[in-house]
């Protein structure tokens, strides 16, 4: 019997029912897609009949709310390489990409959307770059989008610009969900929050290397959109924790560290400009604000030091309490 659920982690075979591993699983995550299940798995399964490896889709029922996973049930009797996976609620989709993943039992992996605007045609194209350039991840790019300029295209520019100025890693579409992954990869990347649009980033700070191709995208004929402007603050938040997940995870210290050592020095030497002042010219320093600044900047520069040092203690616990390598290796020869 399968394991249902999230509330235990599941990998490679254990998550399968101990069932034998395949070359591809193709992860869908699912949510209130009702209306565009059965040309999706009619497209993919005609895709994966012809790509000449063995295969299995397993789509991740986000707590849909609209029939998907009856649909899901119904097609499951005329596609055996169909799994599903039922969250218990609806986690969004970074947990359910995780999910995928967990339950995916295939040495390469593709995730794409349950919308219909990524097209499965794509898939062979994917694999092959992924061959190719001896990558571990191949990004899709929509080329040509079908969505809204002004809610949907523009502040996806500027977010992409903005992710990959950050984090430096360059890709053109940081929110295309279709990409291909190899599997040990995708089931080493740790996904909590919405941190699926950041999983290239995440993916190049385990030492992995990433290609990206051009893929197709389709206007939406079903269903509604999940996304919006009032995701744009909620990608902000979640760069600033890969930004710091991927630079200074391993050592807080030189982030807090850094800006209290600076802030304290100049608040001491400040300070000390003032009592030769006061000492030496006689000049009085009750009425004067900068006093006050001084003696902030110094207290809030110790403070960072403590924090930076707090930070440095929490992050050994966290990497030795788990055995969480500092490394990455790609392989051993000899």
């Amino acid at each position: 019997m399968e394991p249902t659920g999230t509330l235990a982690p599941y990998r490679s075979v254990e998550a399968s029912g101990g069932k034998a591993p395949v070359d591809l699983t193709v992860v869908i995550p699912v949510y209130n897609e009702a209306g565009n299940l059965k040309e999706l798995l009619s497209e993919l399964a005609s895709v994966l009949r012809t790509v000449g490896h063995s295969y299995e889709i397993v789509a991740v029922d986000d707590g849909s709310t609209d029939g998907s996973y009856e649909v899901l049930l119904r097609l499951r009797s005329t596609e055996p390489h169909l799994r599903i996976v039922r969250l218990r609620r609806n986690f969004g989709q970074t947990a359910a990409l995780a999910a995928g993943f967990d339950f995916a039992r295939g040495e390469l992996i593709v995730t794409l959307d349950a919308d219909l605007q990524n097209d499965p045609a794509d898939i062979p194209m994917l694999l092959e770059a992924l061959a190719d350039e001896g990558a571990d991840l191949v990004a899709g790019w929509r080329w040509v989008r079908r969505d809204p300029l002004l809610t949907r295209r523009l502040p996806s520019w500027v977010a992409n610009w903005i992710i990959s100025w950050v984090t430096r890693v360059k890709l053109h579409d940081y929110g295309c969900t279709m990409r291909v992954y190899r599997g040990e990869l995708a089931k080493r990347v740790q996904l909590y929050g919405e941190l699926h649009r950041f999983i290239p980033a995440l993916a190049v700070d385990l030492g992995a290397k990433i290609a990206e191709r051009r893929v197709g995208h389709r206007s939406r004929l079903c269903g509604e959109s999940k996304y919006g402007l009032s995701r744009t603050l909620r990608v902000m938040l979640d760069l600033m924790t890969v930004k710091f997940l991927a630079g200074y995870s391993t050592r807080p210290i030189q982030v807090f560290g850094l800006f209290g050592l600076v802030s304290t020095i100049i608040g001491v030497v400040w300070t000390a400009y003032l009592g030769f002042e006061r000492l030496v010219f006689h000049r009085p320093l009750a009425n004067r604000p900068v006093l006050l600044l001084t003696i902030l900047l110094t207290v809030i520069g110790v403070q960072f030091i403590s924090l930076g040092l707090l930070g440095e203690m929490l992050a050994r616990t966290y990497h030795e309490s788990q055995g969480k390598p500092i490394y990455s290796v790609r392989d051993v020869s000899g």
